[in-house]
């Protein structure tokens, strides 16, 4: 099938993506392109070949380049690698509205990615928003899977059961923030979304991995014409979930890998506990000393456990 029958469509704006960071070399990853889906266009880095694909979904607030150190390693073990802008992100479309950002939309477009790359296996990953929308279309089986990968996102299941003590609560402060309208907006992009990029070397361990043209990109991303509300809409959009019963979430029987960074200072490790409960096939890998932006802020010890996981699981 043709690249242009699968609704991909060159970006002649952006033809080579290329990822760098000061001292730690430079990760060429492949090019940037623009997908047609039945649903929305999306901007996606995309690197490799075949007919395993990689779909990678970064979280708030960042981008495909969040990927920039699993990308190549992937590559190399014989994937296709497609990291999508998520709706309302970078040069992807960005609907307007809160309803238009809800669970249900966001696992769609995982769907009309797949069914766009015309793949004919999926190892899907995601990090942060990226890990829930993964968690969710995991569950909800819109498209079949071969593995999942999880980065410091809980299952929702332990979330409803364990997140609402006071001390998730004070950790999650900034979800009820979020809900205001137009004041977050204000305050996020002040000083060219300075607040956003800030949050990356606030929260991280290791502020060495966030220099600052690392950090450029993340504000380049936040500064894009109404890419902030967009964003914003993600959270705000929660207000339409309705609590769940247990039942609510089915098991999910795709092998599943879970890497988390101990020292998030969003979600609390205590989060995790139980998950083994909802995935039949369930891997769990912790981080001491990293943070929320794990596959960022580890990428050597990240990438060797994604490596060891998906060998032992081909076999």
């Amino acid at each position: 099938m043709s690249r242009e029958k699968r609704g991909i469509i060159a970006n002649p704006g952006s033809a080579a993506a290329t990822f760098t960071r000061a001292g730690h070399g430079v990760v060429r990853t492949g090019s940037d392109m623009i997908v047609q889906t039945k649903g929305l266009r999306f901007e996606v880095t995309t690197a490799g070949e075949g007919d395993k694909l990689a779909l990678l979904l970064h979280g708030f607030p960042e981008c495909a380049y969040s990927w920039r150190w699993q990308i190549p390693l992937l590559v190399r073990m014989g994937y296709r690698v497609w990291a999508p802008a998520l709706r309302g992100y970078g040069k992807s479309d960005k609907p307007e509205g809160i309803s238009e950002y809800t669970l249900e939309k966001l696992e769609q477009d995982v769907a009309d990615l797949i069914d766009a790359s015309g793949a004919t296996s999926v190892l899907l990953c995601g990090h942060d928003w990226g890990a829930l929308i993964a968690w969710y279309f995991a569950m909800h089986r819109l498209r079949p899977i071969e593995r999942l990968v999880i980065m410091n996102v809980p299952h929702p299941a332990c979330f409803y059961q364990q997140g609402r003590t006071l001390r998730q609560l004070r950790k999650s402060w900034y979800i009820a923030f979020f809900q205001i309208p137009w004041l977050p907006e204000l305050l996020l992009s002040r000083n060219n979304c300075e607040r956003v990029v800030r949050a990356f070397k606030r929260m991280a361990v290791d502020k060495s991995r966030f220099p600052q043209e690392v950090l450029e990109v993340f504000r380049r991303n936040a500064c894009e014409p109404r890419a902030l509300t967009a964003m914003l809409n993600y959270y705000r959009a929660l207000r339409y979930a309705r609590v769940p019963s247990q039942r609510a979430f089915p098991r999910i029987d795709v092998p599943t890998l879970m890497i988390w960074g101990e020292c998030d200072l969003a979600l609390g490790k205590e989060l995790t506990y139980g998950t083994g409960e909802h995935v039949s096939d369930f891997t769990l890998r912790y981080l001491p000393d990293v943070s929320h932006w794990v596959q960022q802020e580890a990428p050597d010890t990240v990438n060797a456990m994604l490596e060891a996981w998906l060998e032992e699981k081909a076999r």
